[in-house]
């Protein structure tokens, strides 16, 4: 599964004062962040030109709108369950004697408790 995280340039704008303001995120940001702005538009068709090439059938890509964290973690919350659920997966078939092995571990149980004695 594939996920494209879109802020808008504003939010992005707005991370940064964050980052700014909170020491703790303060590692976060560079010159770059600043200089690599002014090639949003250029940016953002080659984001769109490669998830348009690379999104297939098989393998989609999911644009998800972030700019709200909370919004973000629900909508790829709901579709990683969703493809879990689509695929309809069972647990394997027990291969070995659950009756003889339930046994061993009561037996197992008592001597632990014997020897603690």
């Amino acid at each position: 599964m594939k996920f494209y995280l879109h802020i808008s340039s504003e939010e992005q704008l707005s991370r940064f004062q964050d980052r700014l303001d909170d020491p703790a995120r303060q590692w976060k940001i560079s010159e770059a962040d600043y200089e690599e702005r002014k090639y949003w538009k250029e940016y953002t068709r080659a984001y769109e030109d490669a998830l348009s090439e690379t999104s297939t059938g098989h393998s989609p890509w999911y644009v998800i709108p972030s700019n709200n964290k909370w919004f973000r973690n629900l909508a790829i919350s709901q579709i990683v369950v969703e493809k879990l659920v689509s695929l309809n997966l069972k647990l394997p078939k027990t291969l070995v004697d659950i009756k003889a092995i339930r046994r061993k571990y009561h037996q197992a149980v008592v001597l632990e408790k014997e020897k603690s004695k």
